[in-house]
């Protein structure tokens, strides 16, 4: 099952339970999807990793108009943007701490280094296979300098 058909299950779900908060984020977030499918001169269908990164722009966006509204004491819609961003966050995968991350390009770098001796010249086939497998759960700048230590 895709990312996108379990929102779309979930919604089901939270609208028969009665569930208005988490019935009105996951309608807002399958409107945000079908924007921007059909956005566009060629409509397209989102991939599970498009939708995540839609996700985690939702989740920013929410925790931003949180700490507005806070500023503005406006706490009632503070808490009820922080809420959503959290029921959000349970759709998005676990995020790597720095130890997984140096793991996964620790493994990566010593399966790519048993062809050849690796350069800086390796640095984007090196990116692509560590990121295919971190995928937004680590910063990429962080990731991009464990892999350039790795090569230097």
């Amino acid at each position: 099952m895709s990312l996108k058909e379990r929102l779309r299950d979930d919604s089901i779900v939270h609208l028969k339970a009665g569930n208005e908060l988490e019935k009105t984020t996951l309608r807002n977030i399958l409107s945000a999807i079908g924007t921007k499918e059909k956005s566009g001169k060629n409509p397209t269908e989102m991939t599970d990793q498009d939708v995540e990164n839609l996700l985690r722009k939702e989740v920013i966006n929410r925790e931003e108009t949180a700490r507005v509204a806070a500023a503005d004491n406006r706490d009632e819609m503070a808490k009820r943007e922080l809420a959503e961003a959290a029921f959000i966050s349970t759709y998005l995968p676990k995020l790597l701490t720095e130890v997984e991350a140096q793991g996964i390009v620790d493994r990566i770098m010593a399966e790519l280094s048993a062809d050849h001796a690796l350069t800086m010249k390796d640095m984007g086939s090196a990116m692509k296979s560590v990121g295919a497998e971190i995928a937004g759960r680590f910063d990429g700048k962080a990731v991009s300098q464990m892999v350039r230590a790795k090569l230097s």
